[in-house]
């Protein structure tokens, strides 16, 4: 009996099913990042969206607008996918890494991405070169995606 109650409490970690319930948490939270982004926008001034200069720099034809953007959107998307993907593992093996329902995995990740990796390799600002409202948006817009992305990782990782 004792043992029972453990497993219901404890269930066994699958880094399949939390790669699994993140990569569809990170989709419907890229989803509701975009939504957030279309009210509270980062970029109002012109600034270059960090998807477009990442495809451009992958080699696109700057002269195929269309194209660009839906490569720009592709690797949007595949980004919060993986991002997501990574977390669930992660919250697998680490379940505190959920603290906050998702809001410190937001965080984190505009952390590194935003102001570490894509001003080291070229495709945005400084953080110090933003402009206040860019920040503001980028970290509002972080938020709304780990809260979105904790709260549906639990709800298909149960699921499974």
């Amino acid at each position: 009996m004792a043992k029972e109650a453990h497993q219901l409490t404890h269930p066994t970690h699958s880094l399949l099913k939390g790669a699994v319930a993140g990569l569809v948490g990170g989709l419907i939270a890229t989803g509701a990042k975009t939504l957030a982004e279309s009210f509270y926008p980062p970029r109002i001034h012109g600034e270059r969206n960090p998807t477009e200069v990442t495809v451009e720099k992958l080699g696109a034809d700057s002269k195929q607008t269309s194209s660009k953007k839906a490569q720009a959107e592709g690797v949007h998307w595949a980004f919060g996918a993986l991002a997501g993907a990574a977390y669930g593992v992660v919250a697998e093996v680490y379940p505190q890494v959920t603290a906050r329902n998702g809001i410190t995995f937001g965080m984190t990740l505009m952390a590194f991405a935003h102001e570490g990796a894509l001003p080291a390799l070229g495709l945005s600002a400084e953080p110090k070169d933003q402009k206040p409202r860019e920040q503001r948006s980028e970290m509002v817009t972080h938020v709304v995606y780990g809260l979105v992305a904790e709260t549906v990782r639990k709800v298909v990782r149960k699921a499974l």
